[in-house]
């Protein structure tokens, strides 16, 4: 980890970093980014996405372009395609010449890279480039601050790049919106930024974020990731208030935290008393991310602490953001059970996830998902509640879409309604390849 002390040894003036995520690609130090290659120039790169056309182009990689492969990650495939077209045009003397060479390689890239990637990349002697998949699917936000003492010729502005804009403001910078789909930004060595929407094509970014990747403060897409999820616990209310209207439980209780944001404005719409009664030990990762179904299922019992107090002979109210594997629902349910609960009822702020997601999600199979094969009903009966509702496809659209100058034509929700956004090719056609 980076502190005061050795940052302040550090010399150079453009960064890159990534926190890892292994949705492609083995587990291991092997595997982080950013990964390097040293021809053309010397280029970092780190990703964040999935990409859909993997084998097709390691087999161009290898055995057209004879460049060799340290990793199984997606992201050093990408990054020998970016190269290897990079290195067609030379080496030119200017920025600007330099950014039309840019310009042209990741245009190439575009036709031949199929799936949802986010990249920053450093070349060594010319500067950061960072683009983004036509389809936007994966999100990229920008920000800038003043820095008088770099560059005062051109007003000293410095440059950050990142997939949320949650840290901005701890470090002095102003959010100035998202990296385009299909945008490309070169910022070279002396501070000068460059930019151009090299294709355009439907805007499709992952509703998933929305609903659980992202913390809740942060803008993607000219969303607010809180208000959406206000929006969504507002609608899920309204949902149960039709459908159950002589149900109402004692109390509301997220499955911390994702889940807060929706479960407060769930207990407000049906004036209900909100509670945090299951306690999160916070030096526990998050657990949807963790690699393995038991490891998963271990982390659960370390990570939440039911509240008696708060649960005993009560009718409580399970609000989540999500169900997927069921690992976590079912755990959180015995839990509460447990605890003296008098019935259980759960709801989810997000449809049921049915089909893999191929774009940078780990939800690589069906068979893990336990929507794909189980009805409402028979997931109501191994979970062990009383009663479980789920939010509505449109209800969950309406939530994210309704305010913010956001331009969004059509989220990607691959993994709800089995509509895959590159190639517009259903599910079953993506599983052939």
């Amino acid at each position: 980890m980076f502190t005061k002390d050795n940052l302040s040894l550090l010399t150079g003036n453009i960064g890159i970093s990534h926190n890892r995520y292994p949705t492609h690609g083995e587990f291991g130090h092997g595997e982080i980014q950013p990964v390097w290659t040293s021809v053309p120039f010397g280029i970092g790169m780190a990703h964040n996405g999935q990409i859909t056309n993997y084998d097709e182009l390691v087999e161009q990689v290898t055995k057209t372009e004879k460049r060799y492969l340290n990793t199984t990650s997606d992201t050093e495939v990408i990054l020998h395609i970016f190269a290897q077209e990079l290195n067609k045009n030379g080496n030119p003397d200017t920025s600007e010449e330099f950014f039309d060479v840019l310009c042209d390689a990741v245009s190439s890239l575009f036709t031949k890279v199929r799936g949802a990637y986010s990249i920053t990349a450093l070349i060594v002697g010319k500067g950061l480039v960072v683009f983004r998949d036509p389809r936007g699917i994966r999100p990229l936000v920008r920000g800038e601050r003043v820095n008088e003492k770099r560059y005062p010729s051109r007003g000293g502005t410095d440059y950050i790049f990142a997939s949320e804009n949650t840290m901005f403001y701890s470090m002095g910078y102003e959010p100035t919106g998202n990296v385009l789909p299909g945008e490309l930004i070169y910022v070279d060595n002396d501070g000068k930024l460059f930019s151009k929407r090299l294709v355009k094509e439907e805007f499709n970014p992952c509703i998933f974020e929305y609903v659980y990747f992202s913390r809740p403060d942060a803008i993607l897409n000219d969303v607010s990731v809180y208000r959406s999820r206000l929006r969504m616990g507002q609608n899920l209310a309204e949902a149960w208030k039709n459908k159950y209207p002589d149900v109402v439980p004692d109390i509301v209780i997220p499955a911390p935290s994702t889940a807060n944001t929706s479960a407060l404005a769930f207990a407000h719409e049906i004036g209900v008393r909100y509670s945090e009664g299951l306690y999160k030990n916070h030096f526990i990762g998050r657990t949807f991310i963790m690699p393995g179904q038991e490891e998963r299922k271990r982390s659960v019992k370390h990570k939440l602490v039911p509240q008696r107090t708060e649960i005993l002979d009560k009718k409580v109210m399970i609000v989540d953001d999500s169900i997927v594997r069921g690992n976590t629902s079912r755990e959180i349910v015995k839990m509460v059970k447990d605890f003296g609960a008098k019935e259980v009822y759960f709801v989810s702020a997000c449809p049921p996830v049915q089909y893999p997601c191929y774009y940078g999600v780990d939800m690589p199979t069906r068979d893990e998902l336990i929507a794909s094969s189980k009805s409402i009903d028979t997931i109501k009966k191994d979970l062990g509640v009383d009663i479980l509702l789920y939010q509505e496809i449109e209800d969950l659209v309406e939530a994210v879409t309704r305010r913010g100058d956001h331009h969004i034509e059509k989220s990607c929700m691959a993994c709800l309604d089995g509509h895959y956004v590159v190639n517009g090719r259903k599910v079953h056609e993506l599983i052939k390849e």
